[in-house]
């Protein structure tokens, strides 16, 4: 599977960004998806996960209720909507895809296909 995630940008503080995560391969449904961030200097951080099907759907706590992901398998796509954005949100939005069990969703390690990365900026 290769992903390419797209729609990042600069933006204001509370204004939103929904970013594109575009994969190309047949089993992109058997797949959960997730996305990742990694700001200047810092480790890759876990933003939020969904499961193959889309049944599931987790998040840190840091973005929990102003994120959403959804994905359409049909459409061998995966969306990350952002709301009320902060500037530290800033960051390059990575999607990933991995055949991984909920216990180890969370870790970037586990997942086996990334993408390029997009830049998420936040500020005034």
């Amino acid at each position: 599977v290769q992903l390419q995630a797209s729609g990042g940008g600069l933006v204001q503080p509370g204004d939103s960004l929904k970013l594109s995560c575009a994969a190309s391969g047949r089993a992109f449904g058997a797949y959960a998806v997730g996305w990742f961030r990694q700001a200047p200097g810092k480790e890759r951080d876990f933003v939020s996960v969904t499961t193959w099907d889309g049944s599931h759907t987790y998040y840190a706590d840091s973005v929990e209720s102003r994120f959403t992901l959804a994905r359409d398998n049909a459409k061998n796509m995966a969306y990350l909507q952002m709301n009320s954005l902060k500037p530290e949100d800033t960051a390059v939005y990575y999607c990933a895809a991995g055949r991984i069990t909920t216990a180890i969703m969370r870790s970037a390690g586990s997942y086996d296909f990334w993408g390029q990365g997009t830049q998420v900026t936040v500020s005034s």
